[in-house]
């Protein structure tokens, strides 16, 4: 890794606060200062331009080793099933056969670009193409390790028991490098609610990882998925270890329920990712926010054989959250700002994310007023930071 060089950039507000100057020394943030601070010596000096100063984003849900971005157009022909996209989309990508190293490099270069710097990207383990997807993934994460942070869920597509095979190249995956253990609908795709989560919290447990479980389950049947999540969670004692993506049944209860499925989350410590779907309820995000629920978001499939959407901005991401939640007022839109940036870092156990002096310098700079209108203008990231190291500049990606 090479080492950055010292910087200081001039004139930026950090969360959209008060102009100040920002020191970086050996990729961590140093010091910051009011904009009329003296420059040291030998140091890089940016102007900021009164740029609103963020953290990274964090895309904390994403599938980088299937996406179409950078590749010709693909016309669409998914069903409308959760097992007809996954029929699909393997009989696309055998047609297709693009490199997965390829695939994943320009996702991720687009991701650095809109100012991303963390990202937590399922791979698909499964028994036809076993780990290649996985030791692809791995090899993409070494070439951009200055340049993003990339986390790997090993994660059974077409399922975990259904597949004989597929849970021993699980527990493979987890010993050849992807950092936690996936699982997907334990009730509507695997018809052994019980057994799969056994299974996956068994490897968990065996390899000393983390969960993130796929959860499209809709109304009481996926209510009851989160309530079995739930109970291994405390059982187990992986509080705070475990995050449950899409969760669309949270939206589709009672208030009372509700209630109770927050009180559960809150004990298990068991975080949210919500991409904002657009056909579909997902959890309130506001209610779960206030409650403590940690709650955070990601691009999930970016051009791919489920859906021609999505372009990796985390920014755009903020906007559809707030969209869709029909937030309206400032602290509303504010906390799509938080979503993408510290609920995401704080799901990923990203302990030196942020601003302050000592925390890795990880930083986007974004032109806007305000933070709410920089979510809905979502102008060109004008400067991209990653441990010190400009990774992209004026919107476009420099590795």
């Amino acid at each position: 890794m090479t080492k950055p060089a010292p910087l200081l950039i001039r004139n930026v507000r950090p969360m959209a606060g008060s102009s100040a100057n920002i020191f970086v020394r050996d990729g961590v943030i140093a010091d910051s200062a009011s904009s009329g601070g003296e420059v040291p010596g030998d140091i890089t000096v940016i102007d900021g331009q009164n740029a609103i100063l963020l953290p990274g984003f964090v895309d904390a849900h994403t599938h980088i080793d299937k996406t179409f971005w950078g590749f010709p157009w693909q016309r669409h022909t998914a069903g409308p099933l959760i097992t007809d996209k996954i029929d699909n989309e393997r009989r696309v990508l055998r047609t297709l056969n693009y490199p997965t190293f390829e695939q994943a490099s320009n996702q991720v270069r687009q991701s650095i670009r809109m100012g991303t710097t963390h990202i937590r990207s399922h791979v698909d383990v499964e028994t036809e193409t076993k780990l290649a997807g996985i030791e692809a993934i791995l090899e993409v994460r070494d070439a951009f390790a200055d340049s993003v942070t990339i986390e790997i869920v090993a994660f059974p597509q077409r399922g975990l028991l259904t597949l004989p095979g597929t849970l021993e190249l699980m527990e493979t995956a987890i010993a050849a490098g992807a950092d936690l253990v996936g699982g997907i609908d334990p009730s509507s795709l695997e018809r052994d609610p019980a057994g799969h989560l056994d299974a996956v919290f068994g490897i968990a447990e065996r390899r000393d990882v983390g969960i993130d479980i796929h959860l499209h389950e809709p109304g009481v049947l996926g209510a009851f998925s989160i309530e079995l999540i739930a109970e291994r969670t405390k059982v187990l004692g992986m509080q705070g270890r475990v995050n449950i993506s899409h969760a669309f049944c949270l939206g589709m209860l009672d208030d009372a329920y509700l209630g109770t499925l927050t009180e559960k989350l809150l004990e298990a410590r068991i975080s949210i990712m919500s991409h904002a779907p657009g056909f579909i309820e997902f959890p309130p995000l506001r209610r779960l926010h206030d409650a403590g629920v940690l709650i955070c978001s990601g691009s999930d499939g970016i051009r791919d054989s489920w859906g021609p959407y999505g372009n990796a901005d985390m920014l755009e991401k903020a906007m559809m959250l707030g969209y869709r939640s029909n937030f309206r007022r400032d602290e509303d839109l504010e906390l799509t700002i938080e979503i993408v940036t510290k609920g995401g870092a704080a799901v990923m156990a990203q302990d030196s994310y942020g601003l302050e002096p000592g925390c890795n310098a990880d930083l986007v700079l974004v032109p806007g007023e305000t933070l709410a209108e920089a979510v809905v203008s979502r102008r060109p990231r004008s400067l991209v930071i990653k441990g010190g190291n400009i990774v992209a500049r004026d919107d476009k990606c420099l590795v």
